[in-house]
């Protein structure tokens, strides 16, 4: 039973569940790591000042944060002069769905890394299992071409967080698919603004 589980047992109304929820995943987001985000941002700052691309990869909800992050970076930091040249890899269906028919859902991923990714561009691969096959190929694959690896993780971190040169850890418990995945889009929202206001010309 995780902490969601333990919630909703002391908590069965929406109101009280609501409350408790909300303070729970206020006390995920205080763990999170600043140093973790600032280093982070530094690799951003450097894929945008050299022109570097940045890769965004992720599964199900994850891949929906990817698409978010790329855009809130891209285009929602509003940086005309050197702008992140950010990307989500989760977007082009007919893509995803050629690789994954004709090599396997474990390459749609790394397929694309292999005809895209210069060295140096960066990879942020987001999983809050952090054990998913075409994440981590994906990352190896980078790794291999010397691109700059990011895990956005939770739960234990699994694989992801122990292969990426860097990770952001959201501390949910395993099986907390919400707060980890709030976690993630906070993070999104909280660098996207940062990066706007400090990049403002």
């Amino acid at each position: 039973m995780n902490k969601l589980d333990r919630i909703f047992q002391e908590n069965k109304s929406i109101t009280d569940f609501s409350s408790a929820y909300l303070h729970y995943v206020g006390k995920v987001l205080s763990s999170i790591s600043v140093d973790e985000i600032a280093l982070f941002v530094d690799v951003l700052m450097a894929a945008r000042e050299k022109g570097n691309f940045i890769y965004f990869i992720g599964n199900g909800g994850s891949a929906s944060t990817a698409s978010h992050f790329a855009n809130d970076l891209a285009i929602g930091t509003k940086v005309q002069h050197k702008p992140f040249r950010a990307v989500s890899l989760c977007d082009n269906q007919s893509i995803i769905m050629a690789i994954g028919n004709d090599y396997g859902y474990d390459q749609v991923f790394s397929r694309q890394l292999e005809v895209l990714l210069r060295k140096d561009d960066v990879v942020v691969a987001i999983s809050a299992s952090g054990n998913s096959p075409n994440l981590l190929t994906a990352l190896k694959t980078a790794q291999k071409k010397g691109a700059v690896t990011v895990g956005l993780t939770s739960f234990d971190g699994g694989k992801l967080r122990e292969i990426a040169d860097i990770s952001v850890h959201v501390p949910a418990e395993k099986g907390e698919y919400g707060p980890a995945e709030d976690g993630h889009m906070v993070l999104d929202h909280l660098i996207g603004n940062y990066l706007m206001r400090h990049l403002e010309k």
